[in-house]
Formats: structure tokens, sequence, C-alpha cells
């Protein structure tokens, strides 16, 4: 419980910092280019506008969805997932890396080794704030207008955040102690994009002929968030009415950070040995 108050602690602290240095890590990311920090916003408007075309034009033109809110096209119920996902699955793979890739840099500085992770999220936040500026202009686009239940979206950035922290913290010290791992990784994320409603409605389509298999897949706390998400603008339901799923995402959560706080805390004055 001490590794956790102070992981904890680390991050308020340092929170002013961690900002500073997400900002400068996207600057530097573009810095050679024309464009610059331009990049930052054009490219998640490129790939909303290829998906756009792909699945609002194309494949699924004529397909709508229903939902809570009534039918909606498809591009439009997909956007709910993937813009989730396209913010966690580079922050997975970056925030794994964090500590082996910036530990020298830090280690030179009055800065808390456990706050890299969250460098990596606060730098992958802001194109997913871009992207979900964009999408909210659709859904305002397409007749639908904001609901008391969009208030829910804030709940569920807040879980995509924590939760992406504490497997953060944990990956980035199994990676650092097993370089092996990143590659595993990378091979269970692309994995993981099939495995959540992302393109297809896991619940409807496995909820009557296979209800186990929906059961094992909804135990990954990604399909609590990415399901959220959708549900916060296009459902019409609340977190609370589903206190069981909530729950056990929170206890597996709090979990996973105690662990990746106790397994930080024990080799973060190793971390140099391995490198």
């Amino acid at each position: 419980m001490n590794a956790l108050v102070r992981i904890v602690k680390e991050q308020v602290t340092s929170f002013p910092l961690i900002l500073r240095l997400a900002a400068y890590e996207t600057k530097s990311k573009y810095q050679m280019n024309y464009l610059g920090v331009l990049w930052q916003f054009l490219n998640p408007l490129i790939q909303m506008l290829a998906y756009w075309f792909v699945f609002g034009m194309g494949i699924r033109k004529s397909g709508d969805v229903a939902t809570g809110v009534g039918e909606v096209p498809f591009i439009i119920w997909m956007l709910a997932g993937l813009i989730p996902w396209f913010f966690i699955s580079p922050t997975i793979l970056d925030g794994s890396n964090s500590v082996f890739k910036r530990i020298n840099m830090v280690a030179k500085m009055n800065f808390p080794i456990s706050a890299l992770p969250s460098v990596a999220i606060a730098a992958n936040m802001f194109s997913y704030f871009v992207m979900m500026a964009i999408y909210v202009l659709a859904l305002l686009a397409f007749g639908i207008y904001p609901s008391v239940h969009w208030i829910e979206y804030i709940y569920y950035l807040f879980c995509m955040i924590v939760f992406m922290f504490s497997f953060s913290l944990f990956n980035s010290t199994i990676s650092v102690l097993v370089r092996d791992y990143q590659f595993l990784l990378q091979s269970v994320t692309r994995l993981l994009f099939f495995l959540l409603p992302i393109f297809w409605d896991i619940s409807h389509q496995l909820g009557q002929d296979h209800p186990r298999l929906l059961a094992l897949i909804k135990l990954n706390p990604l399909f609590y968030i990415i399901d959220g998400f959708r549900n916060s603008f296009l459902s019409g339901s609340w977190f609370f009415q589903d206190m069981k799923y909530t729950l056990y995402f929170w206890l597996f959560t709090l979990l996973l950070l105690t662990v990746g706080s106790l397994l930080h805390m024990k080799f973060r004055d190793k971390f140099v040995d391995f490198l």
C-alpha cells in the first residue's frame, strides 16, 4: 500500500512537469516537418476521413445500427469505439517502452521515474482530444445532439486514464526486465483490436448463442472502457446500471495498479543495470 500511495503522490506533484514534457515530446516529434505541430491535427483528421470513405460511403454505406438514440449510420457507431482505440493502442506500446526509452534522461533530473508512463499518456492525449472534437461535430451533423448521458463521457475518460496508467506502469517495469515482453505486447495489442467492440457489436452477436464466450471477452477491462464511450453518446444508459461489471473493472484496475506499483518500487533503483 505504501508503494501505491507513493506512486500516486508522484503523479500529482509532478503533474505540471508531466504536461510540459508531453508538450515538448509532441513538438520535437514534428519539428523536422514543414507543417510542424499541425500534423498533430492532420493525422487524426486523415485517419477519420479514411474510415469515413471506406465505411461511410463504401462497405457499410446503407447499414444503419440500432442504438438507444435511434438508428445511426454505421460509421458513427464505429467511430465511437475506434477513436478510443486510436488512443489506447499507441499508449500501450509507448507506455510500456517509456522507462526503457527515457531512463537515462530522467536519471539526471529531479523527476520520478514512475511519471514516465504518464508522459506517454499525456502526449497521446493531444491527438485524442482532436479526434473527439471532430467526432462531436460529426454527431451534430447527423442530428445527434447532447443529452444528459454525455456527462458519462467524463467518467469513462477517467476510467481510461487510470487503467492506462496502471497498465503502463506494470508494462514499463516488465519491459525493462524482459525486453522480449515488448514484442509480445505488440502482438497482443493487434489481437485485442478484434476482441473489442470496435467494428462489431460483440454483446449483440455473441450474447444469445455464446454467452460464456462473451463473458470471457468482457473480462478485458478495455471492453468496459470502449463500450462505455459508445454508451455515453449512443446508448442512453448509465454505468451504474451494471454495478457488477463496474465493480469488476475497478477491482481489476486497482489490483493492477497495486502490483505495478510494487514491482516498480522494487526495481526502480536497478533499472539502469538492465539497460
